[in-house]
């Protein structure tokens, strides 16, 4: 396997174990410590502890979240995946109350990894979609 390919199957692991799973100590052995979120959420912490507490949030707020990855692409050391999640809005977020809807987010992430682990990522996420779905347009 090649290390393109390798890499790819790690974010696919990642999504799955993770993100869909709930498994978020499985970001330990993915997020090198050196690793640069491009996008963070606003206060978040740098690393794999940033990232666990990103999805933690999420997760407290959709609690049947799912990520469904739809294309993932590798070369050399850089990874892109388009992807879409899932969940039923049953907690606060951004500072909503709670709705009940169920929603779909697309979004597009790209890594960069050295020695095995992630060390960049860029994320675009439909995020005026979302508040549009959670009925929260200002």
């Amino acid at each position: 396997m090649t290390p393109a390919e390798k890499n790819k199957a790690l974010v696919r692991e990642m999504f799955e174990k993770a993100f869909s799973a709930g498994d978020l100590g499985f970001l330990d052995a993915v997020i090198a410590p050196n690793y640069v979120d491009h996008n963070p959420v606003p206060d978040q912490a740098p690393g794999a502890a940033g990232v666990k507490a990103r999805f933690a949030g999420l997760r407290a707020a959709f609690p049947d979240l799912r990520f469904v990855l739809e294309e993932v692409l590798a070369e050399e050391e850089r990874v892109a995946a388009r992807s879409y999640w899932t969940g039923t809005h049953r907690a606060v977020f951004l500072g909503i109350a709670p709705t009940g809807r169920r929603i779909v987010v697309p979004a597009m992430d790209f890594y960069r990894f050295e020695g095995g682990r992630i060390v960049e990522h860029w994320a675009n996420v439909d995020e005026f979609g979302m508040l549009s779905q959670l009925g929260d347009l200002g």
